[in-house]
């Protein structure tokens, strides 16, 4: 059943207000700037989360305050799009395998946070407002919906990935869906409605959840690889969240479930840090969201507070049941599961914010054809709406910093690996492809993490035109890294010797890890090398060394095959690259497939276990070396292998590995390849 809410400013305006101050819509966004510039601001002196600030904005600033702006047209279109932005950034940011494994838990927990205020709620409007069961029954369930309002702050503390984040989400979509399904029932009962118009909508649910589900992210990957310009992506993805909303409300759901489907449809395709992500975070953090806000404050009456003792009894329930009762189903999930302990207060402020789902709830209750609630049980939810967020808003700071403190290791916060990531660029085309993988594998805890250089050989017939190119790859790096909100520091070298021009940076600037690039300009004719310029680095470092080839952008990447020799455990590097090959799991929520020896795998699956207990791992006993020529039939253009090697002499070099460049040319030519040389000391 479809859910409307533009009608809203007709019954909450009952009352004659003059026009308001400011009318030209130069000003008017003018002066909405100046609220977004200067709230966080002004709230950050007092120590007040910044989301009260922009609320308390829109209530002075709205014609129930002190009437300067009216709340036209475009505060609902940008609200609109600022609570989709809400739910589609909370599926995206979300950790996929963290999803698969707190799933039973977030839908466990979202069924307590409905029932729980539900119960509550209905016994309150029967008893003590004296509600009948149905207008009972619909302000249960705004009191169990709820809205993460809050999610932004949990943003800012880098624990959005967190279980307890998950575990929210989660929830929120299933109490929504479960509120707006009684709501549609409860609403069906007055109607003439019989076993084929819910028949209808079942199937209509089913076969718009099948299409997100399955088009989606089929879709998302070939626009993505086709076209790599950040705002064409940027529009396109933007577009499959409103396409997605706007089916969801054909099929009689509500946009924001669409919008959240949207967000979880695309996730594995959007890696965080991407160009793109920083884009949406940018533009739905510092302009959709924080106008949703604003429009929120805007349909405040503080009044209502002053009014008569029937409104301001029916507000009083309201917001006390619906705290209480929100936190009580927090605290209870918390007390029950060890993954949970600790954030009971994180989970209350994220689930405790009512806005867009209690406002169409009461919409529907209000309309004339329902006609179940009156005048008093809308300013109730307004209200219970301000007082919510003003609650949900210092809980969920509060929770996320006592969250970020409990799970802060001061030696992991160091960085567990010292050193730059140093990435060579050498050939055009393949620019932009290794920064962004490079984004994904350096440790983002260490400062100056992300080096990019160019070597040009000192060469007084091409050393013009050679400069003038490693120039042009640089400022496209820096392009690149920029989007991400990543610095890049470069360098430019001249040198009589390319792999001498790197070896030198590497040692200068004690950088603990080598991109280079892996194409066949470098690997050689003969393909018994990988060119001069890469061994010669292997020789000259002992420093991890990644030649890379890419066909794909590492964003579509849906699987890593690592195929690991015998005896790697033993070299110094182990656990480094394997931190690599996770942060790559991690940051493309792609899954891992493990290749090792028998003797060697125990080692990968008692690290995975202990840092990445989330990540979707496979571990598959490989006796044999030469059995890695059959890894060429699992893997197509989604997947990237990664060949771990060793340089000779050392305790897991194999005599085979010399053949590895031929066989990465003969069999892997249609699918991305690493060929990963650890850190090995002598």
């Amino acid at each position: 059943m479809k859910l409307y809410t533009q009608d809203m400013l007709q019954i909450l305006t009952s009352i004659h207000m003059p026009l308001a101050l400011v009318t030209d819509p130069t000003w008017v966004f003018f002066v909405v700037l100046m609220i977004i510039l200067f709230s966080p601001i002004l709230l950050r002196r007092l120590r007040t989360p910044h989301i009260i600030g922009l609320i308390l904005a829109g209530v002075m600033i709205g014609q129930h305050g002190f009437n300067i702006i009216e709340r036209d047209r475009s505060f609902e279109i940008f609200g609109q799009v600022g609570i989709y932005f809400i739910m589609f950034l909370a599926a995206l940011e979300m950790n996929m395998g963290s999803v698969h494994q707190y799933g039973r838990k977030g839908f466990l927990f979202g069924m307590i946070t409905y029932c729980v205020p539900f119960a509550l709620g209905f016994l309150a409007a029967h008893y003590l407002l004296g509600f009948g069961a149905i207008t009972s029954v619909l302000l249960s369930c705004i009191l169990a919906s709820h809205t993460l309002i809050t999610y932004p702050i949990v943003s800012r503390f880098g624990l959005s990935r967190h279980p307890v984040v998950t575990v929210s989400v989660v929830a929120t979509a299933v109490a929504l869906f479960v509120a707006l399904l009684v709501l549609a029932i409860a609403v069906g009962s007055l109607q003439e409605t019989d076993w084929r118009f819910w028949a209808f909508f079942t199937v209509k649910c089913l076969a718009y959840g099948a299409f997100i589900i399955y088009a989606y992210p089929r879709i998302g990957r070939w626009f993505l690889r086709r076209y790599d310009e950040p705002i064409m992506q940027f529009i396109f993805i933007l577009s499959l969240v409103f396409l997605s909303a706007a089916l969801a409300e054909l099929a009689g759901l509500e946009g924001l479930l669409g919008a959240f489907l949207a967000g979880l449809s695309v996730n594995r395709l959007i890696p965080r840090t991407s160009p793109l992500m920083s884009y949406i975070q940018f533009v739905g953090n510092a302009l959709f969201i924080p106008y949703f806000l604003i429009g929120v404050g805007m349909l405040i009456d503080l009044r209502v507070l002053f009014g008569d003792m029937d409104t301001i009894w029916i507000v009083v329930v309201m917001v006390l049941v619906g705290t209480f009762s929100k936190w009580l189903a927090s605290y209870v999930m918390s007390r029950f599961s060890k993954d949970l302990k600790g954030g009971s207060l994180l989970m209350f402020g994220l689930t405790n914010a009512h806005a867009a789902g209690a406002l169409a709830i009461v919409m529907i209750g209000t309309d004339p054809k329902v006609n179940l609630m009156d005048a008093s049980v809308l300013n109730g939810t307004v209200m219970l709406i301000l007082f919510s967020c003003i609650i949900s808003s210092f809980a969920t700071s509060e929770g996320a910093r006592r969250l970020a403190l409990m799970d802060t290791d001061t030696e992991e916060n160091q960085g567990a690996w010292h050193g730059k990531c140093l990435v060579t660029y050498s050939q055009p085309d393949s620019v932009g492809l290794l920064t962004q993988l490079a984004l994904i594998i350096r440790n983002s805890r260490i400062p100056d993490s992300l080096m990019g250089l160019t070597v040009t050989l000192n060469d007084y017939d091409g050393e013009a035109q050679g400069y003038r190119e490693a120039q042009r790859m640089l400022e496209e790096a820096t392009s690149v890294a920029s989007a991400a909100e990543v610095d890049l520091k470069t360098l430019s070298r001249l040198s009589t010797n390319i792999a001498g021009g790197i070896l030198h940076t590497i040692r200068e600037y004690d950088c603990g890890e080598v991109m280079v690039c892996l194409t066949d300009r470098t690997t050689g004719m003969p393909k018994s090398s990988l060119g001069p310029v890469i061994d010669h680095v292997l020789e000259g470092t002992n420093r991890e060394v990644m030649a890379v080839r890419l066909i794909v952008p590492p964003g579509t990447l849906h699987k890593v095959i690592v195929a690991v020799p015998q005896k790697a455990e033993y070299e110094a590097g182990f656990y480094k690259w394997l931190e690599h090959v996770c942060r790559m799991g991690e940051q493309l929520d792609c899954q891992l497939e493990f290749h090792a020896h028998p003797d060697t795998m125990p080692n990968i699956k008692s690290y995975m276990w202990r840092y990445h207990v989330s990540l979707r791992a496979e571990y598959i006993e490989m006796a044999l070396w030469t059995k890695i020529i059959s890894l060429a039939q699992r893997a197509g253009s989604d997947e990237m292998v990664v060949f771990v090697s060793a340089r000779p002499g050392f305790i897991s070099y194999k005599g085979s590995f010399a053949g590895l460049p031929l066989m990465i040319h003969r069999y892997f030519s249609h699918t991305s390849v690493m060929l990963l040389y650890p850190d090995q000391w002598s």
